[in-house]
């Protein structure tokens, strides 16, 4: 059976946590073995602690996203390093840049981006990174932060080929939504087929990004990692069970998970 680590959902999101144990039995019915819940703030860093605690499966970030930048709190950084301290956290994030959206001033974006990478080297976080037609400013400020960045993960990866090739010269990691499975992905299944099968994650982003063939479903959900899964497999033309193996050694090491 296999034995899948969902690295990135947000299982905190009202969408998922007001039915978080029916998702997480649909998750172990589907293989789903490990997962990290992702985070957007500060709240949502406390809820997601919260809710991995006593659950031997489920790990969890700290930090705010880009879209929440210019709402950070004078504190911030003292509570981000608080829940980071905090045996279930492995990681800061999702932290980065966002100019689709642009829900946060650019300044905002980059000035608590920059801050919260300091704090990351600080404690010797691994990050989780979110970028958003911001790949230049984001390494940019990455290389400025003197972080090591063999230990930061691009999540959620929707970057061409040449933006993929210049993340893994800079050693991060790879993680791949459902999106990768999208019929239109032609450019980002491209840019998967050139990540080394150690620098390889996958995830769901749920409640967003719903995959194929569930891509109507509105509320994703771990379980369809399953599928990312297995696209991947197809195009690195391997079985679901080793990249299932692959990318779940990946995350145990990456994220200093015993």
């Amino acid at each position: 059976m296999l034995e899948l680590f969902d690295t990135h959902c947000h299982l905190a999101h009202g969408r998922l946590r007001q039915q978080v144990d029916g998702v997480l039995a649909r998750a172990a019915a589907a293989g789903v073995t490990r997962m990290i819940c992702a985070t957007g703030d500060l709240t949502d860093s406390q809820a997601a602690l919260s809710l991995v605690r006593g659950r031997d499966n489920l790990w969890c970030l700290a930090g705010i996203h880009p879209h929440e930048a210019k709402e950070a709190p004078e504190h911030y950084l003292a509570a981000i390093g608080q829940l980071a301290g905090e045996p279930k956290n492995v990681a800061i994030g999702e932290i980065g840049l966002d100019y689709h959206y642009d829900f946060s001033p650019r300044d905002d974006q980059r000035r608590v981006f920059a801050a919260q990478l300091d704090l990351a080297r600080e404690l010797g976080k691994p990050v989780v990174m979110h970028t958003r037609e911001a790949f230049d400013d984001s390494a940019g400020i990455l290389r400025d932060s003197g972080i090591d960045t063999n230990r930061v993960v691009l999540h959620c990866c929707t970057e061409p080929p040449a933006n993929v090739r210049r993340a893994l010269d800079m050693g991060m990691t790879i993680s791949f939504s459902g999106i990768v499975t999208f019929k239109r992905s032609d450019e980002l299944r491209a840019a998967a087929a050139l990540v080394p099968d150690d620098r390889l994650l996958i995830e769901t982003d749920s409640p967003y990004c719903s995959p194929e063939p569930v891509r109507k479903m509105q509320t994703n959900e771990p379980a369809n990692v399953t599928h990312v899964a297995t696209c991947l497999a197809g195009l690195r033309r391997t079985s679901a069970e080793a990249l299932a193996e692959l990318t779940t050694a990946n995350a145990l090491r990456l994220f200093g998970i015993a």
